[in-house]
């Protein structure tokens, strides 16, 4: 009986224990939390990013996602010529930050000093009277001939006694001859000629773009219109295969697949002002540099990089797109 009493005992004063040693446990040390610096954003006094880039005139900096086709499509430019404006050796390599020459470059004559091999320009200067006079020949400086006696034992003498006179030859001096004024020539003023101006080829944009002759591109019903926020053109329906026209006579500036969201698309430039880009083509018919007259066929109609067939038509003024009902005939 007692060895059954202790025996049960013994697992409550077990538990018992346990209990003690539990409470008695130390509690945690608290945890500081740190923060690696400049982890949370800038810290007062760093310096702060430097401000973008501003172009000059007629340049444009590179930004990320560009391609010399869009920034020639955006300043009605032919790709190749601001590449050779710019000194790009291959137009498909472009680097952001990059500042490209988007307008012609000035000509003119350009004034070059002739130089030594020391590198000092060298200007001849004219005295008053008119050409710049010779230095002697030997390089010395020399007094006027007037006023002064050669040395000679006489000459001494008198110098050291003045009173005595000293028999000098008398030069006579020779009459100055005064150069013959001729009086001068009246010249009569000629009548002021006033030049015809030339047609404008070049900035006068609404006149200029009344001047081409324009046609429709494709025969296919208008599906979306011109918005300058989300079309910069007109989109005209049709089936694959149909024909694609040139809406005014020009030359092919670019035909390929090099601009994001247009497919095959071809661009003509008309003048120096207008340009015209047809996109998503199934098929190209013309390469760059080829002349094209008014109607000619120039691709077939596709829907590259389009969820339908359609061909995407925009006309560009200088680069910016305009709405080209203002121009095309009416149906």
């Amino acid at each position: 009986m007692l060895s059954r009493l202790s025996f049960t005992r013994v697992p409550a004063a077990l538990t018992l224990a346990l209990l003690v040693s539990a409470c008695a446990t130390k509690a945690p040390a608290p945890v500081s939390e740190r923060t690696r610096p400049g982890a949370g954003g800038a810290t007062q006094g760093e310096p702060a990013a430097p401000p973008p880039r501003v172009a000059r005139p007629g340049y444009y900096i590179v930004k990320p996602g560009d391609t010399l086709i869009r920034i020639a499509l955006d300043h009605g430019q032919n790709y190749r010529d601001i590449a050779a404006w710019s000194g790009i050796d291959n137009p498909n390599l472009i680097e952001v930050g990059q500042e490209l020459r988007v307008r012609p470059p000035e000509s003119g004559a350009l004034s070059r000093p002739v130089s030594t091999a020391s590198g000092v320009e060298v200007r001849p200067v004219a005295p008053a009277g008119g050409a710049p006079s010779a230095p002697p020949a030997d390089g010395l400086r020399r007094e006027p001939k007037g006023g002064k006696l050669p040395y000679s034992e006489q000459v001494w003498a008198q110098a050291q006694k003045p009173e005595a006179p000293v028999a000098v030859a008398r030069v006579e001096p020779k009459p100055e001859v005064k150069p013959e004024v001729k009086p001068e020539a009246k010249v009569e003023p000629k009548p002021e000629v006033k030049a015809e101006p030339k047609p404008d080829t070049q900035v006068n944009g609404e006149k200029n773009g009344d001047k081409i002759d324009w046609a429709w591109p494709a025969s296919g019903k208008i599906i979306a219109g011109f918005n300058e926020t989300s079309s910069k053109g007109v989109d005209l329906g049709g089936k694959v295969g149909d024909p694609v026209l040139a809406a005014a006579g020009g030359r092919v500036v670019y035909a390929g697949t090099g601009l994001r969201g247009y497919g095959k698309l071809v661009i003509v430039k008309h003048d120096n002002s207008f340009l015209s880009a047809y996109a998503h083509n199934h098929n190209l018919l013309v390469k760059e540099g080829q002349a094209v007259a008014k109607g000619q066929k120039i691709a077939e109609l596709g829907d590259t990089d389009s969820d339908r067939p359609k061909l995407h038509f925009e006309i560009r003024r200088q680069g910016k797109p305009v709405d080209p009902g203002k121009y095309l005939p009416a149906r």
